[in-house]
């Protein structure tokens, strides 16, 4: 229109409605609590009509300037004149107050479920699971007889793509990505070399085979995390092709900085946390720290399990090859038992059996791998990231509380000096240095209370995802029945084929006991 509101000639009601109704998180007014605002007027639809096709919105929202221009318009049609644009060109210099009552009873009009929304996550385990999956494979570097580099081909489906990695490259990816997302689970990675003295029966091999697959679980984890997997660092660490990804790495860190100085409602966390926040996180805490070990546990007996199943590979192929060297033993019986005994028959039908044990041993170690693979994996998947929230608890406590009891301890004894300092004349420039420093603290303590809420906020978040997380128990119990019904039946097979073998090899009644 011809005459602009101009910001700075509307009337003070103006203000404190736009700051009553206004977006907590940015300076627009949502579409739907305007709607809301203009139910309150009594005006006819017809009317209510008019005001909202002289209204611009952009994608759901008004600007300041353009709720202004609908309080002046309300305000005509409230005095019964026609809300045009054209009739507001004439006061625009005094614009008409609206009768839309007390400015503070209009902060119920602001969207409730937005603001849940900035602090509730509405994720399910399987769009987490969908975000990516990346398989970490091992390609090692062999210089003489000894493994001397290992290193890893990482391939993300989400970007279909495979890098190159070091251990080392891992390190400083887990290093910036602690230093960005302080406040968020991040999973710990495995050592870099075998604890001396500690495990002592595990060998090289065994040991690299182990941290490639908690490294694997760790970028998983990390890449399906609902703000870690849109981050700047993940998409470098996952598709970097250049000569250095960690110089790569510690310059996109240095840029962003960490998630407080970049998620656009860190300052005002506070505003969004439940009362009862201190509550919850207790009660939370101390449910998952009760799921956590039993989890631990699950764990433990599902090791056993694949452990005593590769056992019994052994054992089978080992039985087999007894009965092997028995049928091939070619020895002359003495002629005592020649006459009565079929031990000669019998051997030479041993020696084929040993083909049956090698399958039974074949798929009882199949079996081994399966509980491994789906089984013993998925909980150690599940267990990574319950560490990781008990690292977060540890952090938040012992962090961002313990620095902020610390500043206010300071500014306590600067404000003691300070009263000393009037109390005893000192010099004004000592004075005034003290009250710089007295000021510089409070703006410290500031900062570390927004922090503080912030990580709080985080917090509330990172313990959500757990949650979110725990129907994994159905993936883990049903990887577990099916592969004990697989082993169970392909292992039955190979079982009821011999049996009738043992018949035709050696008569009779197939070596059961016979009934009575």
């Amino acid at each position: 229109m011809a005459g602009e509101i101009n910001e700075g000639s509307v009337p003070a009601y103006y203000r404190e409605v736009y700051e009553a109704v206004r977006c907590r998180t940015d300076e627009r007014v949502q579409v739907e609590v305007f709607q809301r605002l203009l139910q309150r007027t009594d005006l006819s639809k017809a009317v209510l009509g008019q005001i909202a096709e002289h209204v611009d919105s952009t994608d759901g929202f008004l600007s300041k300037l353009s709720l202004y221009k609908a309080l002046a318009l309300i305000a005509l049609a409230q005095q019964g004149k026609q809300p045009s644009p054209k009739l507001l060109e004439n006061c625009i210099q005094e614009l008409p107050k609206p009768q839309l009552g007390e400015p503070k009873d209009l902060n119920a009009l602001r969207m409730q479920p937005a603001q849940e929304d900035a602090l509730m996550m509405s994720h399910t385990l399987d769009k987490l699971l969908l975000r990516d999956t990346v398989q970490v494979e091992l390609i090692p570097e062999k210089k003489g007889l000894f493994l001397k580099h290992v290193e890893y081909q990482v391939t993300s489906q989400r970007y279909k793509i495979s890098v190159y990695r070091r251990y080392s490259d891992f390190d400083v990816f887990h290093e910036v990505l602690l230093q960005r997302f302080a406040y968020r689970v991040v999973p710990a990675l495995p050592p870099k070399r075998m604890l001396k003295g500690v495990l002592t029966s595990v060998s090289e091999r065994e040991f690299i085979e182990g941290r490639r697959r908690a490294l694997g679980r760790f970028i998983n984890l990390v890449a399906r995390h609902p703000f870690f997997s849109e981050d700047e660092l993940v998409k470098t660490f996952l598709t970097f092709n250049g000569s250095d990804v960690q110089t790569k790495l510690r310059d996109a860190y240095k840029k962003m900085g960490d998630e407080f100085m970049t998620n656009r409602i860190a300052t005002q966390a506070k505003e969004y946390l439940p009362a009862d926040i201190q509550a919850q996180f207790s009660t939370s805490r101390e449910l998952i720290r009760n799921i956590h070990n039993s989890f631990h546990k699950l764990r433990d007996r599902a090791e056993k399990m694949a452990e005593r199943s590769k056992e019994n590979a052994t054992d089978l192929l080992m039985f087999g090859r007894e009965l092997s060297t028995l049928g091939s033993d070619a020895s002359l019986l003495p002629s005592l038992a020649s006459s009565q005994s079929t031990w000669g028959t019998l051997r030479q039908s041993l020696k084929s059996l040993s083909v049956e044990f090698a399958v039974l041993s074949d798929k009882a170690a199949q079996q081994g791998r399966r509980e491994e693979d789906d089984v013993v994996e998925k909980l150690n998947l599940f267990l990574d990231l319950l560490q990781s929230y008990r690292d977060l608890c540890e952090r938040h406590e012992k962090g961002v509380l313990h620095e902020h009891q610390r500043a206010l301890h300071k500014y306590g004894m600067m404000k003691r000096q300070m009263m000393s300092a009037t109390v005893q004349p000192k010099e004004q420039a000592s004075v005034e240095q003290l009250e710089s420093r007295i000021v510089q603290q409070e703006n410290a303590i500031q900062t570390m209370e927004l922090r503080n809420y912030f990580s709080l906020f985080c917090l509330h978040q990172e313990t959500q995802l757990i949650f979110t997380y725990l129907p994994i128990t159905s993936h883990i119990l049903g990887a577990f029945v099916n592969s004990q019904v697989q082993g169970h039946r392909e292992m039955g097979e190979v079982w009821n084929e011999l049996q009738p073998k043992l018949g035709c090899l050696f008569g009779g009644n197939n070596g059961l006991k016979p009934t009575l």
